[in-house]
């Protein structure tokens, strides 16, 4: 058994998506061989309706899986296909983009205002770049929960892990997505595949991944006398861990406690052209989206 090091642990970056959402992005947009066959991870968390309520509008996306997963709050949707749907708490949608799709998401928050969720990019190899859209909604209900004798728990979204599968199949990159807990003080030892690519996202608590520092805190937005301000918060919430090779992670629970999505997925190790929410292997390919698009032949089918 080998553990995976600690190649970096970074915080998410503030931005600005779609209509005027706020969030944190942990990657996307460079170096997208980093963490192959993931392109980018947003994280969508506010209790502020006027900074997510205008959402993300009609767009298009080709070439690329978009996995939303939501924990707070609901986001309803729709795309060209003509498939509408609300997503609640807990709730995933994985959307297989393909030959090219046109969606929109709008996010409400719950009763108190607030809103969680996340988006990851899964990149499509070359040989389906080009296939049928199609989108797989699963509701909270149907999302296994393993619970183990410490009290560690792990919501399997896709892939298999702890005796349980993921009831989001079909996936070209094989990915497993864990939504994982351990409770205060706990050390716990994760398996994981060595030829996968890896990575944790904490946004929850606080702990330490073995040969990773304490960490020291990322900084969030805050108003204080009714000014916003940037503090840093040393819970480690909203921190991207990235992993090297190895076939097990172990992270040790800080006094909290610690919540993480622990995500894997099989390198494609192709060329990448990119330009917003179309992710092809070659430039040409790309012009010939973008040419599409100005021509309204974007739409396969």
């Amino acid at each position: 058994m080998s553990i995976r090091p600690v190649l970096e642990a970074r915080a998410a970056t503030p931005t600005m998506e779609g209509a005027g959402v706020h969030l944190h992005r942990a990657f996307g947009f460079h170096e997208p061989q980093e963490l192959d066959p993931f392109l980018l991870f947003d994280d969508f968390r506010n209790d502020d309706p006027a900074r997510y309520a205008k959402g993300f509008p009609w767009h298009p996306h080709r070439g690329i899986e978009t996995i939303t997963y939501v924990l707070a709050g609901e986001v309803d949707h729709g795309d060209s296909l003509g498939n509408t749907g609300t997503l609640g708490a807990g709730d995933v949608q994985w959307m297989t983009a393909g030959s090219g799709i046109l969606h929109q998401e709008m996010p409400r928050g719950n009763a108190r205002g607030q809103m969680h969720g996340f988006q990851l990019w899964a990149n499509l190899p070359a040989a389906q770049k080009m296939c049928a859209p199609r989108y797989q909604d699963v509701s909270a209900a149907d999302i296994p929960e393993v619970i183990d004798d410490d009290g560690t728990r792990a919501r399997v979204i896709t892939g298999e892990f702890w005796g349980k599968r993921g009831p989001v199949d079909g996936i070209a990159s094989d990915p497993q997505y864990l939504d994982i807990s351990v409770p205060p003080g706990r050390r716990k030892v994760i398996k994981v595949d060595t030829y996968r690519r890896s990575f944790a996202y904490i946004f929850a608590g606080s702990g330490r991944f073995a040969d990773a520092s304490d960490p020291t805190g990322v900084l969030l937005e805050k108003e204080v006398a009714g000014r916003e301000v940037h503090i840093r918060d040393a819970s480690g919430d909203r921190t991207l861990v990235r992993f090297g090779t190895g076939d097990e992670i172990t992270v040790q629970a800080g006094p909290e406690g610690i919540r993480f999505l622990l995500v894997s997925g099989a390198p494609l190790d192709e060329p990448v052209a990119w330009h917003g929410p179309i992710v092809m292997n070659t430039q040409d390919e790309l012009r010939e989206a973008l040419r599409d698009l100005r021509q309204g032949t974007f739409i396969r089918g």
